[in-house]
């Protein structure tokens, strides 16, 4: 069963405080964070928009260097968890995600493409225990409550086919089984993040 759960690139947009110390010292000072903060927003939306066209060797190249500067950063070390996964680091991307969730367990994110991996896996009960991470760092996070019901159907359907698998089945049985195989087939469908 191919199932892919939705990942998810969040971007940490950070507004900065201008309160009166920051207008006690002058414009120059404040225009600067200003400008600081739209800067580091193109790099993430630049980072994120060469991972979106498949321009993977590009978008690391821009997080290594972005990393070398601030090594702690979330947010490209999520974007650098979605190159390693597309390139089929598997292991190391689920590494990444894990020291993320380690060091910034309120963030959502980190447990829920670490739950989309586990998916891919057929590793359900690990999906389901990261969604419910991703679920009580955010209570409105929407596409983990999304895949959490991906991951619920996914677990059905593999219930259904166990179950048809048995070798004492009745016709009906069997008939209700197809049927709610079937149903569940275009819920698995692959979501384009």
């Amino acid at each position: 069963m191919d199932l892919h759960l939705a990942l998810h690139a969040f971007t940490l947009k950070a507004v900065p405080f201008i309160g009166w110390r920051v207008l006690r010292t002058g414009f120059f000072v404040s225009l600067l964070v200003l400008v600081g903060s739209w800067a580091r927003a193109d790099v993430y939306t630049e980072v994120n928009d060469k991972i979106t066209s498949g321009q993977l060797q590009s978008a690391q190249s821009m997080i290594t260097r972005h990393l070398e500067k601030q090594a702690s950063d979330p947010q490209m070390r999520l974007m650098q968890s979605q190159i390693q996964a597309a390139q089929g680091q598997t292991t190391l991307a689920q590494e990444t995600l894990e020291a993320l969730t380690q060091e910034f367990p309120e963030l959502p994110e980190p447990y829920n493409n670490l739950a989309a991996l586990y998916a891919q896996q057929n590793a359900f009960e690990k999906a389901l225990n990261s969604l419910a991470q991703a679920i009580r760092a955010r209570p409105d996070y929407a596409l983990a409550l999304e895949n959490m019901g991906d991951v619920h159907v996914a677990l059905a359907r593999q219930s259904y086919l166990k179950s048809k698998a048995l070798p004492s089945q009745s016709a009906l049985i069997t008939l209700r089984l197809d049927t709610k195989i079937k149903l569940l087939g275009p819920v698995l469908q692959p979501i384009k993040p």
